[in-house]
């Protein structure tokens, strides 16, 4: 058992990394607005959990401006889609009890 949970990717602890990570997974790529009304937080909560989730390399961020307004959209990396997917398969294990 405690092998399973050293396992578990601290990156993807927050139930909004948790999030972060399951939209953008499905998405190609997601912007700001639209991540922060489906997780239901506010900017400076979602702009740091993207800070740390970027600094980890398991996100890209694209900054692009729509007619004259800034838009920033996201999406996953190899490394994020990996570390994600690793750290999905190591809670199903735990939850089976393997």
């Amino acid at each position: 058992m405690k092998e399973i949970i050293a396992n578990l990717n601290k990156e993807f602890e927050s139930r909004i990394r948790l999030g972060i990570m399951s939209a953008l997974v499905v998405n190609d790529w997601m912007d700001f607005n639209a991540m922060k009304n489906m997780l239901d937080v506010t900017d400076g909560n979602l702009a740091s959990h993207i800070s740390a989730l970027e600094k980890a390399k398991y996100i890209e961020v694209k900054k692009e401006f729509v007619g004259k307004k800034p838009r920033t959209s996201y999406r996953v990396t190899q490394p994020g889609r990996k570390a994600f997917t690793n750290h999905l398969n190591t809670l199903e294990q735990l939850i089976k009890g393997k």
